[in-house]
């Protein structure tokens, strides 16, 4: 068997969940099967089973036009660029809105099976607009045509596929949860501390983690705001770069020089760091905060729990499914905006995550038992092993189906 996979971030060019899913899924699936990965960026590899087609979008076709709308333009001339040579695929799966068009063409093109993967869901990302302006309709129209066309949808939690069937007129048994997976042996606990040493972070002192994109989605600012919650002599280390808009990234530093006037400890890692320099900063945090506002799956927590950090998360989407209340963290309460995601009591949110985070900070026996509790967590659950042999599964079914079907007719 020979799969396409599509997507826009592919190692060295990762800065979300859906590129860490693709880069260890790809591999795991290449123990296996044959993969051919279009993403985007200058690269072209064959390594056993994993061939890496890199390619840049048009530029003629954004010359001239609004940054806002910019990145939907280049979308689409991409994914008319990566399929025009598909030789040999039986299968085309794509992740994530940037690419879903490329599926969409090479069924039609091919006659080949087209599975999609939603890592998360145009309609319930209002704020991107802020991002793409009117290019948030393009990005939009391109998910739904594919969502509706795909043979199959595979959702990443089973609040995913909740969310996928609200809002898209979809048959059930077309839309499959396989979750996101971690990579258990990277990703554990490690004594080294000098990512901590680089960065300024005083290992002696309990902190807080973040790590995250400056998003709307990802709710930092919500936790910058929980800060003054928090008591004073409390570290905070918010590992947060590549901001969506330059006006969310004036409001981050507006909030977190507010926050630093009571709280000094406050230290801002302002890019995304190495994995394992990630890896040494989940190890050694007392708490890590997850306070995402929306979250299909939220891979981050995996890999906190799988270096033994007990988590603090909003109570919302995929979420519920990783982190367990009372046994690996807490879950705050999280009451959204249905037009926007956005907590509908933005201070009592902020409040409710600074008392979470102040119990498991006073308390280290029992950041120890949720540290450890999730580490088991995740090595019972979230192996891309089983993920990927869930997905071949999925492959082999629509491709024998295919086949049936032709030959009926």
């Amino acid at each position: 068997m020979r799969v396409g996979l599509f997507t826009r971030e592919f190692p060295p060019h990762i800065y979300g969940g859906a590129g860490v899913h693709v880069d260890y899924l790809s591999r795991e699936l290449a123990k296996k099967i044959e993969v051919e990965v279009h993403c985007w960026g200058t690269q072209h590899s064959d390594e056993g089973n994993l061939h890496v087609r890199g390619a840049e979008p048009w530029s003629e076709i954004s010359n001239g036009t609004t940054e806002k709308f910019k990145g939907a333009l280049e979308a689409f001339s991409l994914n008319l660029t990566q399929i025009k040579a598909l030789e040999g695929i039986e299968l085309v799966h794509t992740h994530t809105w940037y690419v879903s068009m490329a599926g969409f063409l090479a069924k039609k093109l091919y006659g080949v099976p087209f599975v999609l993967t939603t890592h998360s869901l145009e309609p319930l990302r209002a704020w991107k607009a802020e991002q793409l302006g009117s290019g948030y309709a393009m990005s939009s129209w391109m998910e739904r045509t594919a969502v509706l066309d795909a043979d199959a949808v595979i959702a990443v939690s089973n609040g995913t596929k909740e969310d996928i069937l609200r809002v898209y007129p979809l048959p059930p048994e077309r839309v499959h949860v396989i979750y996101n997976g971690i990579d258990l042996h990277e990703y554990r606990y490690t004594s080294d501390t000098s990512a901590l040493t680089k960065y300024g972070v005083d290992s002696s002192v309990p902190y807080v983690l973040f790590v995250g994109r400056i998003t709307r989605q990802k709710g930092v600012t919500h936790l910058v705001d929980a800060i003054r919650y928090l008591p004073g002599n409390t570290q905070v280390v918010l590992c947060a770069g590549a901001p969506d808009t330059p006006e969310i990234a004036a409001e981050m530093r507006e909030k977190v020089e507010e926050a630093r006037k009571g709280h000094p400890n406050v230290i801002w890692i302002e890019k995304m760091v190495s994995k394992p320099e990630v890896i040494q900063l989940y190890s050694h945090a007392r708490v890590f905060c997850c306070p995402s506002v929306y979250e299909p799956f939220g891979i981050i927590n995996l890999e906190a729990m799988a270096c033994g950090a007990p988590v603090v998360a909003s109570a919302t989407g995929g979420i519920k499914e990783v982190v367990v209340d009372n046994e690996t963290g807490y879950l705050v309460p999280f009451e959204a905006d249905p037009t926007t995601s956005f907590p509908i009591h933005p201070d009592r949110f902020a409040q409710d995550l600074g008392s979470k985070i102040s119990d498991l900070l006073a308390d280290e026996a029992k950041c120890r038992r949720y540290g450890e509790a999730g580490r088991r967590r995740v090595e019972e659950k979230f192996s891309w092993t089983a993920i990927a042999d869930q997905t071949i599964a999925l492959y082999q079914n629509l491709i024998a189906t295919r086949k049936t079907a032709k030959a009926r007719a």
